[in-house]
């Protein structure tokens, strides 16, 4: 068991980085409008509330409805 490694330990961290409207229409090709009305029909991840009226989009998500839109 002392020769196991921890394999928490040596996995690499992710980290989760939020990007703005502005990020997401940039790596999209898409406009305003056109991301709210897909996220209200469900067809684009929603955005996270960073307070007030400020919302960020986890990367993450973005980058895989990228891959799943392009197949």
């Amino acid at each position: 068991m002392g020769d196991e490694i921890d394999r928490k330990a040596t996995e690499t961290r992710r980290v989760t980085r939020l990007i703005r409207l502005r990020e997401v229409q940039h790596r999209v090709g898409l406009g305003r409008s056109t991301i709210y009305r897909w996220m209200s029909e469900g067809r684009f991840p929603k955005p996270v509330q960073l307070g007030g009226h400020a919302v960020a989009w986890v990367e993450a998500e973005v980058e895989a409805w990228i891959a799943a839109y392009v197949e």
